[in-house]
C-alpha cells in the first residue's frame, strides 16, 4: 500500500480540503494552526498496514483513555499552505500505545517530522469530548481573525461574550447553544493549557484562547470548521457594529427563546434573562 493510495481516502480528502480552506481564510498563517481527526481501524485498513510502526515517540501526558485509537494529525512547524502539496510531510497518522504514554507513527511525517506541539491539548480535549459525546471525532485550532480581535476589546466573561455573539447573527444560538468558553492566557504547547481547555470542553465545543485564537471540537471536520465559521462571522459583524457606533437594537431574550424552541436546542443555563 502506498501513500498515493491513501490520498484517495475520504478522510484524507476532507482533511486536505479543510486545511486549504483554513489557510485561504487567513486563519492559519505560517504554521499557526493544528487539527487532529479521530479515525477508526476500519477506515484505515483499506489503505494502510496498521501493524507496521514507523517510529515511536513519548507523550508528555498519560492518555490511557485513548489507547489503541488512531488520529490523523498536522505536523509541528508545518505551514498549512504547503500541506496540500506534500501531505506525507505535513500530516501523520498515529496510534496511542496501550500504556497511554507513547504514540506510534503508522504513516506520514516524513523527514523526521513530529505531530503538532499542541498534541497534548488535542488528546486531553478528545478525552473530554468523548466522555460527553461518543460521536466526537475532531479537534481544530486556528487564529480566526475577528474572534481573536474581540479578545482584546470585549470583556472576557463567558456569558457576556456568548450573548454578544448570539446577538450578531440569528443562527448563532442554534449553532452553538451551549455558548463559548474562555480560559486565561496560557503558554501554548503546554500541559497547563491543554488541561484548562479540556476542562472547558466538557461543557462547550468552542474555547477561546485570549490574544491567541480559538479551539473547537466536532463530530466531523465540517462541523468543527462550520462552528468556527459561524462564530467568526458573528465576530466580524460585531466589528462592523462597533465601527458604526455600537448596538442600537438586537434580538431580545424572548426572541431567543422562540428561536430555541423552533430549532429544538437548549441554550446554556442562565445565559438568557
Amino acid at each position: 500500500m502506498s501513500s498515493k493510495e491513501i490520498m484517495c481516502a475520504d478522510f484524507m480528502k476532507q482533511m486536505l480540503d479543510i486545511i486549504e480552506q483554513s489557510y485561504q481564510h487567513g486563519w492559519d498563517e505560517r504554521n499557526g494552526g493544528n487539527i487532529s481527526y479521530l479515525l477508526t481501524q476500519e477506515e484505515l485498513e483499506p489503505y494502510l498496514d496498521i501493524t507496521k510502526v514507523v517510529s515511536t515517540f513519548s507523550l508528555s501526558i498519560c492518555v490511557k483513555e485513548l489507547a489503541n485509537k488512531y488520529f490523523l494529525v498536522t505536523g509541528s512547524g508545518k505551514y498549512f499552505r504547503n500541506i496540500k502539496g506534500n501531505p506525507c510531510d505535513g500530516l501523520g497518522i498515529i496510534r496511542i500505545a496501550k500504556n497511554g504514554k507513547q504514540a506510534e507513527l503508522i504513516w506520514g511525517f516524513e523527514n523526521g517530522a513530529l505531530p503538532t506541539s499542541e498534541l497534548p491539548s488535542h488528546l486531553l480535549s478528545h478525552i473530554s469530548r468523548l466522555s460527553v459525546d461518543k460521536k466526537h471525532r475532531v479537534i481544530l485550532h486556528n487564529h480566526a481573525s475577528h474572534l481573536l480581535a474581540m479578545t482584546f476589546t470585549h470583556e472576557l466573561d463567558e456569558r457576556a461574550f456568548t450573548r454578544t455573539l448570539w446577538k450578531m447573527c440569528t443562527e448563532c444560538l442554534v449553532v452553538f447553544p451551549e455558548g463559548v468558553s474562555i480560559i486565561p492566557w496560557l503558554v501554548p504547547g503546554t500541559n497547563e493549557i491543554g488541561e484548562a481547555t479540556a476542562d472547558k470542553m466538557k461543557d462547550t465545543r468552542m474555547v477561546l484562547w485570549p490574544y491567541h485564537g480559538v479551539y473547537v471540537a466536532g463530530n466531523c471536520l465540517d462541523e468543527a470548521f462550520g462552528l468556527v465559521e459561524t462564530a467568526e462571522k458573528a465576530a466580524q459583524i460585531y466589528t462592523y457594529v462597533q465601527a458604526q457606533g455600537g448596538i442600537k437594537q438586537a434580538i431580545s431574550d424572548q426572541q431567543f427563546k422562540q428561536l430555541a424552541e423552533r430549532f429544538s436546542v437548549i441554550p446554556r443555563k442562565d445565559y438568557l434573562d
